[in-house]
């Protein structure tokens, strides 16, 4: 008698396997169509959607090489520079010898111990130098103007 149940059971469970297996199998067949429907009814969206963006990226693309020409044209150029010839000016009368930078200096001293003013406020100066008078005149930031001895 324990053989029979054991047959029975055994018989039991493969049927609800079965069962369980063509249950599956027709829920499956009945949701085939659904999801062939819903394939067919996204294929137009997504055609609209990369309709829609391929203007867009054609757009994009174009700014791209755009910008890359430009890129390449605003590489920079050999730029040849100038030396600037170096030069030195003497100023010879009476025995005497001044340079540029050394009236120069003398300007500056001017401007800091007898004009009382701060070495970094001197910006410019022009000189005009008179040997017959032993004079050099100055005009200091286009604005202060005197003489000094040389």
């Amino acid at each position: 008698m324990e053989e029979t149940k054991k047959t029975t059971a055994t018989a039991k469970k493969t049927a609800l396997k079965e069962t369980a297996k063509d249950t599956a199998k027709k829920a499956v067949e009945a949701a085939a169509p659904a999801a062939k429907a819903v394939k067919e009814a996204a294929a137009p969206a997504a055609k609209a959607v990369k309709e829609a963006a391929a203007p867009a990226a054609k757009a994009v693309k174009k700014e791209a090489a755009k910008a890359k020409t430009a890129v390449k044209k605003a590489a920079p150029k050999k730029v040849t520079v100038k030396k600037e010839v170096e030069t030195t000016v003497s100023v010879q009368f009476s025995g005497k010898s001044y340079t540029t930078q050394e009236l120069v200096a003398i300007a500056k001293d001017v401007w800091k111990y007898d004009l009382k003013q701060k070495a970094s406020d001197f910006k410019s100066v022009e000189l005009y130098v008179k040997p017959e008078e032993n004079q050099a005149y100055y005009v200091i930031n286009g604005e202060h103007t005197g003489s000094f001895f040389i």
